[in-house]
């Protein structure tokens, strides 16, 4: 087993510089916040500006869409997702997975996956959260960082008075369904026969007249 670390991209809500190096210590070596907002500060030094924030962001824009060969889908830029999780009321919150360098050695963590969540909310449920990406790096698979990953989401979601945690896989990726159904969670497409509806953004200006 390689040791892994997780922690939230953490924003500095004090308006300091960053990341404390202080380490909260539990069961999966998730490195929180002293005051335990999980989620809320930002991983980087110069993290109030969303800058130094590119392995994260390069991992979420390109590995994972050319994973699951939806490159072309892939419409956002890095300037847009530093604005939209830095802000004062960030529309996402991140984990990341590293590998930490032995001891001695010069060179930093070394970034292999990542989580990306946000909470919505149901009329039947109340509060749920939504597991919107989860990859890792595929040298790093089998070592059972996407385990850690979704049972600290769903810490999170508990901690935060959540009812469900919900995600959705694409219909191939066998390797992903099976691994939610061990963790107990419920394919609700074989189970209520939900179907999931978009609107792109030429069909919301319509509705909208726009």
């Amino acid at each position: 087993r390689i040791p892994v670390a997780l922690r939230p991209v953490l924003r500095n809500g004090s308006g300091g510089s960053g990341l404390r190096s202080q380490t909260v210590g539990n069961r999966d070596g998730f490195r929180a916040d002293p005051r335990g907002q999980g989620g809320r500060l930002w991983k980087y030094p110069e993290a109030d500006s969303g800058e130094g924030c590119g392995p994260e962001i390069r991992v979420s824009k390109g590995e994972l869409a050319e994973y699951e060969k939806l490159s072309d889908q892939v419409k956002i830029t890095e300037e847009a997702l530093r604005a939209d999780g830095f802000g004062e009321n960030p529309f996402y919150h991140c984990l990341v997975a590293e590998i930490l360098p032995a001891p001695g050695q010069p060179q930093g963590p070394c970034v292999v996956g990542y989580g990306l969540y946000y909470f919505i909310y149901s009329t039947w449920t109340g509060r749920n959260v939504y597991l919107e990406d989860i990859y890792v790096k595929p040298e790093y698979r089998g070592q059972g960082i996407g385990s850690k990953i979704i049972r600290k989401v769903a810490e999170v979601a508990l901690d935060k008075g959540c009812s469900q945690f919900r995600l959705a896989v694409l219909d191939w990726n066998k390797r992903a369904m099976d691994l939610y159904k061990a963790l107990g969670a419920q394919d609700l497409t074989e189970a209520e026969g939900w179907h999931s509806f978009r609107f792109e953004r030429e069909a919301m200006r319509e509705l909208a007249g726009k």
